[in-house]
């Protein structure tokens, strides 16, 4: 199991990701004191003088989300971490995970594992097993994790984003505040979402619903009425003022678990494409500022020394000037396109770069430069934790 120093765990684990843009993840911590069980009343119901039943009405909808949670149910864990305080291994935070494939991997966020010194998942039987940190990726806040698998639970299958669409409905199934085997039901609220990860980085095509996600489902799968995973729910909006759940959740989408997952399986770990620039969408201020003949494109604001996009020649702020009263910085390149296909939005140059190339491939980046288009060659590098 990877180990870190009890400053990096608190770093990593704590600080770093609950202080990201008040977005609060699905960590549960568990209580002192669990509140006492109401006792059972007894009540008597008259009945009616007839012999003919009375049936609970379920609509079709209702069936298919009654039969998705009795079969994948089972394949959805409780996750507790533990951290070593002098010798003794104390409960830390508890999550969500899901099985991944028949060797026994699940798939959790990395913030639900990252820097912990024991693990253990519960599953929905109440069999409790131990389990290993086999690889996490900060970077898209995925882990996954290892143990013996029950006889007769089996993975949950991935879907696709080509058959996703807002308004879709979804649910989710985890742990929200120690509960376990929870199912909550909403829809696709936004797709293409940009949130935080553990790191300086960003996780595009993040999935929005309004299914309920709440401290402890974080690592969870969120389904397709079809039963398949098209995300791991990681966060939630709180709007600053609560740490549950306000109809605002993300999930990293399943685009990315496809790439990423696998690598961990086998490596521990994922190489992510690196260009080297900060920057952000095109917008009228800048247009004017510029005289730019575009009103669309991702405008490069600052290149990291000896990064390849620095090596490729690429060019950053040189200035600011004032635009309609505001301050704007210009002589930056303009992306436009990469490999040929446009570049809108800064997004739109993330997301290509993070789902359609490696690190130590070629690509060409179309750039507006001084009122000229030119077509600029970039070797990728690897993201730096």
């Amino acid at each position: 199991m990877f180990k870190r120093s009890r400053n990096a765990r608190l770093l990593l684990s704590v600080t770093l990701f609950f202080a990201l843009v008040s977005l609060a993840c699905g960590v549960s911590i568990p209580p002192l004191t669990k509140p006492p069980i109401p006792p059972t009343l007894a009540a008597q119901q008259v009945l009616p003088n007839t012999s003919i039943s009375q049936p609970a009405v379920v609509d079709n909808d209702d069936q298919v989300v009654i039969d998705l949670y009795s079969r994948l149910n089972p394949s959805v864990v409780n996750i507790t971490v533990y951290l070593d305080e002098n010798g003794s291994l104390l409960s830390f935070a508890q999550g969500s995970g899901f099985v991944y494939d028949d060797q026994g991997h699940i798939v959790t966020n990395a913030h639900v594992v990252d820097g912990v010194d024991a693990i253990e998942v519960t599953f929905s039987d109440g069999l409790i097993r131990e389990a290993s940190l086999v690889g996490e990726d900060l970077f898209s806040d995925l882990a996954v994790i290892k143990t013996e698998l029950p006889e007769g639970v089996a993975a949950i299958p991935l879907g696709s984003m080509e058959d996703i669409a807002v308004g879709q409905s979804v649910v989710a199934i985890g742990n929200p505040f120690g509960l376990e085997g929870t199912l909550t039901r909403g829809v696709i609220s936004a797709l293409g979402r940009t949130i935080p990860s553990l790191t300086i980085y960003s996780i595009p095509q993040a999935i929005q619903t309004d299914a309920a996600i709440n401290p402890g489902n974080s690592g969870g799968p969120l389904l397709n009425l079809n039963g398949e995973a098209i995300g791991v729910n990681a966060q939630i909006e709180t709007g600053g003022t609560t740490d549950s759940n306000i109809g605002v959740g993300f999930a990293v989408p399943v685009s990315i678990l496809k790439r990423v997952i696998p690598a961990l399986v086998q490596d521990g770990k994922y190489d992510w494409s690196y260009l080297g620039i900060s920057g952000y969408t095109v917008n009228p201020s800048l247009v004017k500022a510029m005289n730019l003949p575009i009103e669309q494109g991702a405008y490069v604001t600052t290149v990291t020394e000896g990064a390849p996009a620095g090596i490729a020649g690429l060019e950053g702020t040189s200035g600011t000037t004032t635009q309609d009263g505001r301050e704007v910085a210009v002589g930056g390149d303009v992306i436009t396109a990469i490999n040929g296909q446009p570049v809108n939005t800064f997004d739109d140059l993330l997301v290509y770069l993070s789902l359609q190339t490696s690190p130590g491939q070629d690509v060409t980046l179309t750039i507006l430069r001084d009122g000229q288009y030119q077509d600029v060659s970039v070797t990728l590098g690897t993201r730096q934790p």
